[in-house]
């Protein structure tokens, strides 16, 4: 098991140590977090950070904070860790508000100074006892956990037999300590985007007609359902389909699930399932089954145009539905496809689109 603080002290505290006993001005060199920065592991098949960096410098005073809320967040981490708790990111950067000079000017910024010691230490985020706000999102569907309860007692649970309508709800942590995926039923996993749809896809027994697990997303997934989806496509040997609305953002999300998310670009081959496939709503979808639909707004139209440029993008299925979105100026929800009736999507729509993937029969 990793001693987390000790790795803490050596790749931060003592680092900062050496430089100053060398006679020189501390500093931190991290990877630049951008799309331009952004290349193709070939060997992992995910986004990953590129060659890049930002160095921050205790020359300027911005760098000197840096480095101190740095060592502030490692202290708290140290001294959690000791206590055996835990502590949202929310909880973190009100709890700064008694570091004096190490105070965070907001939550974007500590979320931040969190994920950058991920990148200084290469650990993870969970390992630092550090977690999200919300609840996870939910899985429904025949497939077996068994999960570490507060007595330390693993107890098996089945995501169709053992949990309620909306599913099993997906711990902030779900590596093999926590969570154990035991055994499943199904041929492929859903991932679904919205809750109404989800809820739609369960009260059809879709998982069960087309022996598949759902999966909701919860709009832009957390790293914890896309950590589970990753571990469940590679232990379970279970497919990944991404159904969600069709616009920019849900386009990123199938793009954060599949490639990776910029922001965590770091830790891609932890999250990220390169071998997923898009079964969303497309442009072509919108004119197919000439659905309901809303002008694109002058920020859907920018992302849609950023994302021509954005390397997880490249290819030529993305770049002519992007095309034919901006063409048309429309997008489209998922529900949309209820203009035929609450059962269209369960009995054609995803039927067709799965079988065109060679999932179901």
């Amino acid at each position: 098991m990793t001693d987390v603080p000790e790795v803490l002290r050596q790749k931060l505290l003592q680092n900062v140590y050496r430089i100053l006993s060398e006679g020189e001005i501390p500093f931190v060199t991290l990877p630049s977090r951008n799309k331009d920065n952004i290349v193709l592991d070939e060997k992992y098949m995910v986004w990953k950070y590129g060659d890049n960096t930002v160095t921050r410098s205790a020359k300027t005073i911005e760098g000197a904070q840096y480095i101190l809320k740095s060592l502030y967040v490692s202290e708290f981490i140290e001294e959690m860790l000791k206590s055996r708790k835990t502590s949202t990111l929310r909880e973190m950067y009100y709890i700064s508000e008694g570091w004096g000079p190490g105070k965070f000017g907001s939550q974007d910024e500590s979320d931040m100074q969190a994920e950058d010691l991920e990148v200084i230490t290469a650990l993870l985020r969970e390992d630092f006892g550090l977690r999200p706000e919300e609840n996870g999102a939910s899985v429904f569907g025949d497939v077996t956990f068994e999960e570490r309860n507060r007595k330390g007692e693993f107890k098996k649970i089945n995501c169709k037999d053992d949990v309620g309508d909306g599913g099993y709800t997906i711990p902030y942590s779900v590596e093999s300590d926590k969570l154990k995926l035991k055994s499943t039923g199904a041929t492929f996993i859903l991932a679904i985007e919205t809750g109404g749809m989800f809820d739609r896809l369960v009260e059809n027994r879709f998982d069960e007609k087309f022996n598949g697990v759902l999966v909701h997303l919860k709009g832009q997934p957390a790293r914890s359902t896309r950590r589970l989806l990753k571990r469940m496509n590679e232990e379970l040997n279970l497919p990944v389909y991404v159904f969600t609305d069709g616009d920019p953002w849900s386009f990123r999300i199938f793009a954060s699930v599949a490639y990776g998310a910029i922001k965590t670009a770091h830790i891609s081959d932890y999250l990220a399932v390169p071998t997923a496939e898009y079964i969303g709503i497309t442009a072509s979808d919108i004119l197919t089954y000439d659905l309901p639909t809303d002008v694109l707004s002058d920020k859907d139209v920018q992302a849609l145009n950023a994302e021509l440029k954005d390397p997880r993008f490249q290819t030529e299925f993305w770049k002519g539905e992007i095309d034919t979105m901006l063409k048309i100026n429309k997008k489209a929800e998922q529900q949309a496809l209820a203009k035929y009736g609450l059962d269209y999507v369960t009995d054609k729509y995803l039927p067709d689109k799965l079988v065109a993937g060679g999932d179901i029969d």
